[in-house]
């Protein structure tokens, strides 16, 4: 397999939306929706189509992956707020999973998000997986969920050195993925 992380083309849509939903399908913490997520964020202004990849096999051109990145805030105590980015989310067909194309999507997706100068990334997930690229829990920085979640699952990671030093406070996620 020879792997090329690209950006998403719009005549790919449609195939990556069936990735995700295949990705997720055996999610025991899953709502089943994630594709319909992907749908609503590109067309809202938190997209970012520079941020929004695949993995696709050379030899083929079949995509294997997807990740997104879009605009989130965090509102912080004094009623300012911090311009972030939510990685929401990555996805594998499950016969590819637990091969590092998701690993690859990640770090790519890290490296556009600091070269298009963002300065922090939030993630809701897997505790055991993320911290491998740098994620800590937010509360490390102060900064919580607008929802109920354990501590361990809701993660961030700064793309500049002391990007979430005063950050503290609440992620305002844009109502599409509240929808």
């Amino acid at each position: 397999m020879n792997l090329k992380i690209r950006q998403e083309q719009i005549g790919d849509y449609d195939l990556t939306e069936i990735i995700v939903k295949n990705a997720f399908a055996n999610e025991e913490l899953s709502d089943k929706k994630e594709h319909l997520l992907v749908s609503r964020i590109r067309k809202s202004k938190g997209f970012i189509p520079k941020l929004s990849l695949v993995a696709a096999d050379e030899d083929d051109h079949k995509i294997l992956g997807h990740i997104l990145l879009s605009k989130i805030k965090i509102r912080k105590d004094d009623n300012e707020s911090i311009e972030s980015l939510a990685l929401a989310p990555v996805s594998v067909l499950p016969e590819y999973q637990n091969k590092g194309i998701g690993g690859l999507l990640i770090t790519k997706a890290l490296k556009e998000a600091k070269e298009l100068g963002y300065s922090s990334v939030i993630v809701l997930g897997h505790p055991e997986y993320y911290p491998k690229f740098g994620f800590k829990t937010a509360s490390f920085w102060g900064i919580k969920a607008p929802f109920e979640v354990p501590d361990e699952v809701f993660m961030a990671i700064e793309l500049k050195e002391n990007a979430l030093t005063n950050a503290s406070g609440v992620v305002e996620y844009p109502s599409v993925f509240l929808e």
